[in-house]
């Protein structure tokens, strides 16, 4: 026995691209927010709950003032408050650019899902060892 699915209803291409534009207005406006309200200050936006919990640094922290120092163009300290949020950023611009681009010519690429999973789990891996190793003497260099 087979089954028909109904057509699919074509898209318009403003409906294909409103997520990843609705995405980069939220990252864009957030990042204007860390920029007016400076996260350098101790508390000025909470404090980190695993660290409170545990005494120990989790991948995330640094990641609100690498952002405050990015927005005023200071990459070496942003670098130092969370090197792996800074080293990430370029690859998901990219990232972020091919979907946009696809998106907007209509363009479904073959296994991106699959991809995606690959990607978010690798994402997952790199971030537990970044967490576990600068929380080690040989890695309190990266610690914010």
């Amino acid at each position: 026995m087979t089954t028909t699915l109904p057509p699919q209803v074509p898209r318009s291409r403003r409906q294909r691209v409103s997520g990843p534009l609705l995405l980069a207005g939220g990252v864009l406006g957030a990042s204007v927010l860390l920029h007016l309200r400076d996260p350098h200050r101790s508390g000025a936006w909470g404090y980190c709950p695993w660290l409170l919990l545990t005494g120990t640094y989790c991948p995330g922290c640094g990641g609100l003032r690498a952002v405050n120092d990015l927005t005023r163009g200071d990459v070496a300290a942003a670098a130092s408050s969370n090197l792996l949020l800074v080293a990430a950023i370029p690859f998901l611009v990219l990232a972020w650019a091919r979907t946009t681009l696809d998106r907007w010519h209509g363009r479904v690429r073959q296994g991106a899902a699959r991809r995606h999973v690959v990607l978010a789990v690798s994402l997952l891996v790199v971030a537990l060892a970044f967490a576990v190793v600068r929380n080690t003497p040989a890695g309190a260099w990266l610690a914010p």
